[in-house]
């Protein structure tokens, strides 16, 4: 995903209005802490790229973050929706309860970046051999947390609540037919014996300057839903196409004409929809028309309403263009539970945005616009009150619009980011903490 960021005057103008509380003030524990462990951070962002992990396969990363916490003196539980780990710190004092969350897994890319820690591991991925690369950034939101656990340990006797963190694999999706991520650890009981009363999540993106946050009140990031249409023809001659039923030039126009249900069939003057397919899989040599092709894509909207139309509007194509050439379609739309809309809780964003600006300044606060990128951290934030922000990660004098963009197997990014992504975290978690909602 590549946005275009802007900067947003209204929330500089939260910024400026709360300039003068106490809480919206840089706080020198968060200097002094981020100075302490910045060299720790680093270390552990870079051992966790070098060794990636797949989704739903994050073994040994599970196990060295574990080891990390009880080194500081935690006790985390291990084996939530697979492969989580979770440890709360108590307070020395009464206070709200917060949850951080930080995602742990890589993806299936392989790494071009030439850097000295560049991942060279390989693993197997839906029946090809591919190398595996912390190409999204979770390799610094697990280092960034485990530099906050450390800080708030140190400070734990002064802190006021308590603090669950939350390392979740499985963000990028579950293999097929398996479960992860956000939503499988709400159904194991996260939050049953801990509900927070607020959750903050963070990500670095490519398309920021390091030094710069982005974050916007209400929906953020859209929500995605997989889909499949398989095309049933029957198999002839190549040179015979009369003698069978092709079901890849039903195919292609069933692409084709599921384009207009977003240029003419959605009312995107309200909210943005993307309709995408990412793979089409049908034939095996160059004289045969084969009996079946099958297609998976993507749905990202904003609105229950336009999802369900899309839904219903992506089937009823499907269905129909198929037939005309004699073909049938198997629409499954969507094909498995997507991840809502990431909706940043209205009132929770206007309070610590002031936050964000004692970090990095008014001017290095920016609103963007609506993502149609997805989160599964939208789970936790159906569940409480939620806020997750953008941390930039592209080097000043690089064009963050020409850098290679998360996902990229030439994404690389700024260990700037690692600083500016532990010190915002911090100071909202301490600001949260010891600041009651008005």
């Amino acid at each position: 995903m590549r946005p275009a960021f802007l900067t947003a005057s209204l929330l500089a103008a939260l910024a400026a209005t709360a300039a003068q509380d106490a809480h919206a003030a840089a706080r020198p524990e968060v200097d002094a802490a981020a100075r302490a462990v910045a060299d720790e951070v680093v270390a552990w962002r870079r051992d966790f790229h070098q060794h990636p992990e797949l989704s739903n396969r994050e073994v040994q990363t599970a196990r060295k973050v574990a080891d990390a916490l009880r080194k500081m003196g935690l006790k985390p539980r291990t084996g939530i929706a697979n492969h989580g780990v979770v440890a709360i710190i108590e307070g020395g004092r009464p206070g709200p309860k917060l949850a951080l969350r930080a995602d742990m897994d890589a993806l299936p890319v392989t790494e071009r970046t030439g850097l000295p820690f560049a991942s060279k591991v390989t693993t197997e991925f839906n029946g090809q051999t591919t190398g595996v690369m912390h190409a999204c950034g979770h390799d610094a939101h697990t280092a960034i947390l485990l530099g906050i656990a450390r800080s708030l340990v140190k400070m734990r006797a002064q802190l006021p609540g308590q603090v669950m963190l939350v390392f979740q694999p499985s963000e990028e999706g579950a293999p097929v037919g398996e479960k992860g991520g956000a939503s499988l650890m709400l159904e194991e009981g996260l939050f049953r014996d801990f509900r927070p009363d607020a959750i903050f999540g963070l990500h670095v993106f490519s398309t920021l300057q390091v030094g710069q946050v982005a974050v916007r009140p209400g929906p953020l990031m859209a929500a995605s839903d997989r889909f499949t249409i398989t095309v049933k023809g029957r198999q002839t001659h190549g040179s015979r196409p009369w003698g069978g039923i092709d079901p890849i030039a039903a195919a292609a126009e069933v692409v084709t004409s599921t384009q207009n249900i977003v240029a003419r069939r959605t009312d995107i003057a309200k909210l943005p929809v993307v309709v995408s397919y990412g793979a089409i899989d049908g034939g095996i040599r160059y004289n045969i028309i084969p009996d079946e092709v099958k297609m998976v894509g993507t749905i990202r909207t904003f609105d229950e309403g336009m999802r369900a139309k899309v839904f219903a509007d992506l089937k009823n194509v499907a269905t129909h263009v198929a037939a005309a050439h004699g073909a049938t379609a198997d629409a499954q739309v969507p094909d498995a539970p997507g991840n809502p809309v990431t909706f940043n809780h209205v009132d929770l964003t206007s309070r610590m945005v002031p936050s964000l600006a004692a970090v990095v300044g008014e001017a290095n606060l920016l609103e963007p616009p609506l993502q149609m990128g997805a989160e599964d951290f939208s789970y936790y934030a159906k569940e409480v009150p939620g806020l997750f922000w953008f941390v930039g990660a592209t080097s000043k004098g690089i064009d963050p619009a020409k850098a290679p963009s998360n996902h990229s197997p030439e994404f690389v990014l700024d260990e700037g980011a690692l600083d500016v992504g532990l010190r915002t975290m911090l100071q909202a978690t301490l600001d949260f903490l010891e600041t009651p909602a008005s």
